[in-house]
C-alpha cells in the first residue's frame, strides 16, 4: 500500500508531540487528520502543514463523541491528554483523560483500525530497580497525593486497552514517552523543565528547580520520539505490545545539571540568571520521582529503534527554536 493512501488519525495535533508527528508524516506522503481544542495546543504549531491537502484539521475536543466520530483513519495515536496536576486538584486529569482514552478506544473499536496510545514514564513511579523496562513493576504513592492521578490515569487506560484486546480484539500499541522535548514545545511547566529553563533564560528571570535538583531524568528530542511512534504504528512486531520510547540510558541526567548546561549554552542570553531550589512544600503534598532512566532494548530489538539526539544537541536546536519566537 502506498503512503499516499493511509491516513492517521492524531488527537492533539497542534500541541508538541503531535505536530512533530503530523509534520512528519505528511512529509512522508501519508495523510493526517488531526483532532484538537486548542485548549494547550497551538495553530503556530500546525502552520507549517495546515495548507497541505493531505492534512485535515478539526477543532474539536475529543470528548466530544460526535466529532470524534466523524473522523475516519486506517490508525489512531492518541496525544491528547491533561498532564500531572502540579498546581492544580486531580480532578481534571482523571476526568479528562477516562473520557477522552474510552472515546477513543470506542472508535478504533467501531472502525476496526489500530489504537497507538500515548501513555507514560510516570507509571514507572518509585520503583527503584533502574532502569526501568515495560515488564517493571509499576510503584505509584498514596492516593492522598495528587501527582500520582496523571500516571494512575495512564495504568488505567494501559488497562482498559489490554482487556479490549482480549475481549473484543482490539489492535494496539502502547507508549511510554521519555521526556520528550524540542521545536514547539509548550514554554511552560507543561512543557517540562527544560521548556521553563530557557524561558527564564529569555525573560531575565532566576531557574527555579524543585526540590533539590538531585533527581535525574532521560530526555529525548523530538525527532527520536516521532522516530520511535513511527515504528509503533506501522510494524508489525508492535502488534498488541508496549514499548518504551526514550533516548539511550547513558543520557541521564540531574534537574541540576540539566539546569547548567542550558546556562551555558544560552550564555548570551543571561542577564544574572541564577539557580534558586523551590522546596515542595511550595506544591502541598507532593512527591517526586529521583531516577527515571529506561530500558530501550525491547524497542531496539523488536522495532530497530535507535535515538541518535545527545541532549547537548537536542538542547542546542531547542533553544535556538525557542529563542526565535522572540522574532515572531
Amino acid at each position: 500500500m502506498n503512503n499516499n493512501n493511509i491516513t492517521v488519525g492524531i488527537t492533539g495535533v497542534a500541541g508538541f508531540v503531535g505536530s512533530n508527528l503530523g509534520k512528519y508524516l505528511i512529509n512522508e506522503g501519508y495523510k493526517v487528520v488531526g483532532i484538537d481544542d486548542l485548549s494547550y495546543g497551538t495553530l503556530r504549531n500546525i502552520k507549517e502543514i495546515e495548507r497541505s491537502e493531505r492534512f485535515t484539521f478539526i477543532e474539536a475536543d475529543v470528548k466530544n463523541w460526535n466529532a470524534l466520530n466523524s473522523l475516519k483513519a486506517d490508525f489512531w495515536v492518541h496525544l491528547a491528554s491533561q498532564k500531572i496536576p502540579r498546581y492544580d486538584n486531580s480532578f481534571k486529569t482523571l476526568n479528562d483523560n477516562e473520557a477522552m482514552s474510552n472515546n477513543m478506544i470506542k472508535k478504533c473499536l467501531n472502525d476496526k483500525v489500530k489504537l497507538v496510545f500515548a501513555s507514560t514514564s510516570d507509571v514507572y513511579g518509585k520503583n527503584k530497580d533502574i532502569p526501568f523496562s515495560e515488564e517493571s513493576n509499576l510503584v505509584l504513592g498514596s492516593t492522598l497525593v495528587k501527582r500520582w492521578a496523571y500516571a494512575a490515569s495512564k495504568m488505567y487506560t494501559e488497562h482498559k486497552i489490554i482487556a479490549n484486546n482480549q475481549e473484543n480484539e482490539l489492535e494496539y500499541t502502547i507508549m511510554r514517552f521519555f521526556g520528550s522535548y524540542g521545536p514547539n514545545q509548550n514554554t511552560t511547566w507543561w512543557g517540562g523543565p527544560q521548556s521553563v529553563f530557557i524561558q527564564n533564560i529569555i525573560e531575565g528571570k532566576d531557574i527555579e528547580i524543585h526540590g533539590d535538583g538531585q533527581q535525574t531524568r532521560t530526555f529525548t528530542y523530538i525527532e527520536d520520539t516521532v522516530s520511535g511512534i513511527v515504528k509503533c504504528i506501522f510494524h508489525s512486531n508492535s502488534k498488541n505490545d508496549i514499548f518504551n520510547i526514550a533516548n539511550n540510558p547513558e543520557e541521564e541526567v540531574k534537574i541540576a545539571e540539566l539546569a547548567s548546561i542550558i546556562l551555558e549554552l544560552m550564555k548570551k542570553h543571561n542577564n544574572g540568571t541564577n539557580l534558586k531550589l523551590i522546596p515542595y512544600s511550595t506544591f502541598g503534598n507532593y512527591e517526586d520521582v529521583m531516577r527515571r532512566v529506561p530500558d530501550i532494548g525491547k524497542i531496539k530489538n523488536k522495532l530497530g529503534f535507535n535515538p541518535i539526539w545527545s541532549l547537548r544537541e537536542g538542547l542546542a536546536k531547542t533553544i535556538d527554536w525557542q529563542t526565535s519566537l522572540l522574532n515572531r
